[in-house]
């Protein structure tokens, strides 16, 4: 196996064995990133002179002996481009903030820079993290490492395809609606979104406040674990970090599943728009967690038709207001051919952002408008409620509820890209999460007929992200659909 090709857990028992060493495998990292990203443009901004810096750095301390080695010593991790790195700049994949880079590091950042792990860049997303196929960025499109004429998902596709292409050992991703769990999906690999407020915010730049979370996406579930180790915590400078114990991730990790109870929402199953190579990669997933001892039992979620409606509502009017800060006169890009203020902030906005960031804007502004505010944000907020109760009540007969993560594999570039609406509805089976603040995540379970990675979704109980690293694990170790790589 080539070092390139190591799990996260593979990569730290052989760096504590001494039998490879972090410049060793960081270097096979970059150089496969110097072979592939031309063609599938998952990083903006790769750190080489850094990472190395780190590397070497990372192997005295493992040479020293004190203090023990971490799990993330020495390990190339790719992080996404929204989340603050001191010194290296921070696009969130948009003209406005081309050049932006940030005096300090999320608090993820300084977490795993604590445990001595290696940065190697930045990775491709679609603008300020709205969108569902990562071709909204400014800069280039990513392209799925399976197919190159598809896409890897949105809108942590860069930090997906980079994983999925053994770019990175592993990486961090955001999801607002979806964003770690579909690109996750569609590229073959693990992602999970953690119940909102078990990771700090601190550092991420801000496109919904009440949905955004930081998350890992990696190559199998014990990394995936290992990741939410280094990551998860109260941290006070975020208001909505949650002041609880955090878990060892990796203990959950057993075969065995008797005992579990898994749902099956009847308003999924029945979704318009589901691809039937989709349909059946699920069914047999929930087959096999079944004869691994756990029981399946039919839920009901019954406002899931009001999700895509009622989130299209919420992350807008939070984006518009968040979004508001980018105005051509403290940071970022300034058009200044206006000749007075207005103009100036008219065309600064008007040439910074994107299409889809700029619809979005529009639509919450006008949903948050005196006199429309509550017909629209003030209804959504009450339907988002009826949902969260709706994961309340399911979550009662069962552990974790089973879904799709998206209705399809990936589809071509350049399919949806004109047709908002057809492309929101991508997310139909990931919106409710976030909505809820629950955890979710997708695991590899098969594959359509045309050899394109499909993903099974597990969402559970506040802060129970270890029930579903556990129905995860188990399903991953019973098949061997994480195993298979994109042929590059």
């Amino acid at each position: 196996m080539k070092l390139h090709q190591l799990t996260l857990y593979e990569a730290h028992e052989r760096l504590k064995k001494k039998d490879i060493s972090s410049l060793e495998l960081t270097e096979a990292v970059l150089d496969r990133i110097d072979a592939l990203d031309g063609e599938i443009g998952a990083f903006i901004t790769v750190d080489r002179a850094s990472a190395l810096a780190a590397a070497r750095a990372a192997d005295d301390r493992i040479a020293s002996g004190s203090p023990a080695m971490a799990g993330l010593t020495g390990i190339p991790i790719a992080v996404k481009d929204l989340i603050c790195t001191k010194g290296v700049r921070t696009t969130c994949a948009s003209k406005i903030l081309e050049n932006f880079v940030p005096p300090y590091d999320a608090a993820v950042i300084e977490k795993m820079k604590a445990q001595d792990a290696v940065i190697v860049g930045k990775t491709n997303m679609d603008e300020f993290a709205m969108g569902s196929s990562t071709e909204y960025s400014a800069f280039k499109p990513v392209r799925n490492p399976w197919d190159l004429s598809r896409i890897p998902g949105g809108s942590s596709g860069g930090s997906a395809a980079a994983v999925a292409a053994d770019m990175c050992i592993a990486a961090l991703g955001s999801d607002t609606g979806g964003s770690i769990r579909q690109p996750a999906s569609h590229c073959g690999v693990v992602g999970l979104k953690p119940t909102y407020g078990r990771v700090s915010r601190y550092g991420l730049v801000a496109f919904a406040s009440s949905l955004d979370q930081i998350g890992p996406i990696a190559k199998d579930v014990r990394d995936c674990a290992l990741l939410m180790n280094a990551i998860a915590g109260h941290d006070p400078r975020d208001s909505t970090s949650a002041p609880r114990e955090t878990p060892d991730y990796t203990a959950a990790l057993k075969d065995d599943l008797s005992g579990l109870r898994v749902g099956i929402p009847r308003e999924y199953t029945e979704q318009e728009g589901l691809h039937s190579d989709v349909s059946k990669a699920v069914a047999a997933a929930v087959a096999t967690i079944e004869a691994l001892g756990a029981e399946a039992v039919t839920v009901s979620l019954p406002h899931t038709r009001y999700v895509v409606a009622a989130y299209y509502v919420i992350a807008p009017s939070e984006a518009s207001s968040n979004l508001a800060r980018y105005d051509g006169v403290r940071y970022g890009f300034r058009n200044a051919s206006g000749t007075d203020l207005l103009a100036m902030y008219r065309n600064t906005r008007s040439e910074g952002f994107g299409p889809e960031v700029q619809r979005r804007i529009i639509i919450g502004a006008y949903c948050l408008s005196a006199g429309y505010y509550e017909a629209y944000y003030g209804k959504a907020s009450q339907v988002r409620t009826r949902i969260r109760e709706d994961f309340e009540t399911a979550l009662e007969a069962c552990d974790v509820i089973l879904s799709p993560v998206a209705p399809t594999p990936a589809f071509p570039i350049g399919e949806k890209v004109d047709d908002p609406l057809t492309m929101y509805l991508s997310d139909i089976f990931t919106l409710s999460a976030n909505l809820a603040g629950i955890p979710g995540m997708s695991v590899p379970c098969g594959f359509s007929q045309e050899g394109l990675p499909i993903g099974l979704q597990i969402m559970g109980r506040h802060f129970d992200e270890k029930t579903l690293l556990r129905v995860a694990y188990g399903f991953q170790n019973a098949t061997d659909f994480h195993t298979s790589k994109p042929k590059r």
